[in-house]
């Protein structure tokens, strides 16, 4: 079966850096789009980023401008989220995620695997 294992949460300084790792297994990786989302304390779960399978392109949030980048590693069947500068309103669970369409989606209805969503605390 499908299984997405995140790594890589925790606390970190607003300015400072983290990176998650997204792992997967149970299918072929590099035939699939994936996303991050991420869900703040009493809000909905928003969209962070997509990649294409093959990593070429990429897809952000309009509010992370540049702060945030997701990448991939086809042979290790892992996905990342490089998290540069984050701010506190950006404290949240993130969750990686296998995208059902072939150029992943900023909808999360479009997405059928989520990984278990790790915490991400951003200290002033």
């Amino acid at each position: 079966q499908v299984q997405l294992v995140e790594s890589g949460g925790g606390l970190v300084q607003a300015g400072g850096s983290l990176r998650l790792s997204c792992a997967a297994s149970g299918l072929t990786f590099s035939d699939y789009a994936m996303g991050w989302f991420r869900q703040a304390p009493g809000k909905e779960r928003e969209f962070v980023a997509r990649i294409t399978r093959s990593g070429v392109n990429t897809d952000y949030t309009d509010s992370l401008k540049g702060r945030f980048t997701i990448s991939r590693d086809n042979a290790m069947n892992t996905v990342y989220l490089r998290m540069n500068s984050p701010k506190p309103e950006e404290t949240a669970v993130y969750y990686c995620a296998r995208a059902k369409y072939v150029l992943g989606s900023r909808r999360e209805y479009e997405y059928d695997y989520w990984g278990q969503g790790p915490q991400v605390t951003v200290s002033s």
